[in-house]
């Protein structure tokens, strides 16, 4: 999805039109649906799988017919005159054909018309071990499902039963490429709307409340199998983004050209509640929740920009200000919720109304902070080099400059901020002082080392023993000329 920048005013702009489905049916499209909406993709999706089905079909049957045509070749040769002994060859070699034809069939045919038909009269109940995974909220909303459908009797009663069905082909399928158990739950969805308006004439309004109440109950029970499933790079994309996402901490209102000013309570209120509900996203575990999140993060957007402008905002002041909120808030598993409500939520909800405009909004915002570059904030490529590996930081407001009223909290907290940076430069050269210190002390004793080395190669220390020194007194080499004459002994009258 392209994003345009205006830099004339420094922000951020998208048309509407880009927002919507690229196929031109005015439904919200989204990212990684590749700019369709979901039913467009769907189509998209079966016109491609069927492309490729009718391929691999035609390439098996023209290996079949080159089997047949070498095989028939190889005996024509050997054809005798047994001709009862040909015919039973050749029913046999029919049969053959049937049952290669029909095993190329199965194999080719979609796997979900080739899922087992299951009587609607009597549903299994859910598999013990998904029975041990209920808890406490999977029994309370089972529960208020059946209260719900009681009001619908017949139809209510047939709409339960298929649910159960629907989670007992999920159970199965639960091996299954996320992408298939995402379009498995997708046509469950459309089928379970169709029937709803067209066999049990529900209308439009309440078909969208009892489809809520299937999803809510459905994906309170697959939510652990299918929410960020190892057989996916959701985890890795989580980790990709959650880094990105740290290392604009520096990207300022000024840059992003937010309209919010967050010295008013009132507004910077609003800030932190948007904060907290895109957070609060990654807790809840039905998609209709998680859009909830969303719904309120945005709305409480858009009322800290009227408070701030004094009038309505725009669609232009709501996106730069929904980058700024998920700079802000760095919600966990980002991907990971945005590709779960992609694949479960209920169709309609995402491609009309506010929660498909929002949901459309945070998919284009993701996006942004994933391309953003030196370009997009009106910085040089070098400041933006420099902020992103932390070298240097956008300059601060002066406090001289702030206004009178603003809160006393507010500049102590600034001050001690500047304090804290002025400390760890400080903290930082001393630690290099050390290191250069040490690494001295190493090249200085590995010199002291090298010259006594040398020293000692030089001039070398022999030491005697004394048994060394008492054979070269006694041996006859010793030259005892100059020595003084033994002493006599004297005696000496009394």
């Amino acid at each position: 999805m392209k994003m345009s920048l205006k830099t004339e005013r420094r922000g951020i702009h998208v048309d509407q039109s880009e927002l919507l489905c690229k196929k031109g049916c005015g439904y919200y499209g989204n990212p990684a649906w590749q700019g369709f909406c979901s039913k467009c993709w769907r189509e998209e999706y079966q016109k491609a799988r069927q492309k490729q089905i009718q391929e691999d079909w035609e390439f098996a049957e023209r290996l079949q017919r080159e089997e047949e045509e070498a095989y028939a070749s190889s005996q024509g040769a050997q054809a005798g005159p047994q001709s009862l002994t040909f015919s039973k060859f050749e029913e046999k070699k029919s049969n053959e054909k049937t049952r290669k034809v029909t095993t190329v069939k199965k194999f080719f045919t979609a796997s979900s018309k080739s899922l087992p038909k299951k009587d609607i009269k009597e549903a299994k109940s859910p598999s013990p071990s998904l029975s041990r995974q209920f808890s406490l909220e999977t029994d309370r909303v089972s529960k208020d499902f059946i209260e719900f459908l009681k009001t619908y009797q017949k139809a209510g009663h047939d709409v339960y039963k298929l649910s159960k069905i629907f989670l007992e082909a999920m159970h199965h399928k639960r091996e299954s490429n996320i992408d298939e158990q995402s379009e498995f739950t997708q046509d469950f969805y459309q089928n379970t709307a169709d029937k709803l308006q067209m066999y049990w004439k529900v209308s439009p309004d309440k078909v969208e409340k009892v489809m809520d109440q299937i999803e809510r109950f459905i994906m309170t029970r697959l939510y652990k199998h299918v929410f960020c499933p190892e057989t996916t790079d959701d985890e890795k994309k989580d980790l990709t983004v959650q880094k990105r996402i740290r290392a604009l901490h520096w990207v300022t209102l000024q840059m992003l050209c937010v309209p919010v000013n967050e010295d008013i309570a009132e507004v910077s209120d609003m800030v932190v509640k948007a904060i907290t509900d895109i957070i609060e996203m990654d807790s809840k575990r039905i998609p209709r929740d998680k859009l909830a999140c969303i719904t309120r993060c945005s709305k409480h957007i858009f009322n800290a920009i009227k408070i701030t402008k004094n009038e309505p905002a725009s669609a232009d002041d709501f996106l730069p200000t929904l980058i700024y909120i998920v700079l802000k808030a760095n919600p966990p598993r980002l991907q990971s919720n945005i590709q779960y409500i992609t694949r479960f939520c209920n169709p309609s909800r995402l491609m009309t109304g506010e929660d498909g405009y929002y949901f459309t909004n945070l998919c284009c915002a993701v996006a942004f902070i994933e391309k953003l570059d030196g370009q997009s904030l009106n910085l040089s490529e070098e400041e933006f080099s420099r902020y992103m590996s932390g070298q240097a930081s956008p300059k601060k407001q002066d406090l001289e400059n702030w206004p009178e009223d603003t809160c006393t909290g507010v500049k102590q907290m600034h001050r001690n901020l500047d304090l804290l940076t002025q400390l760890s430069k400080r903290q930082e050269h001393i630690v290099n002082g050390a290191k250069k210190l040490e690494k001295d002390l190493i090249d200085w004793t590995d010199e002291v080392t090298k010259e006594v080395k040398d020293i000692v190669e030089k001039y070398p220390l022999n030491i005697k023993t004394a048994s060394q020194a008492l054979a070269a007194l006694e041996s006859e080499n010793v030259e005892d000329d100059n020595l003084p004459p033994p002493l006599q002994p004297q005696v000496y009258a009394g």
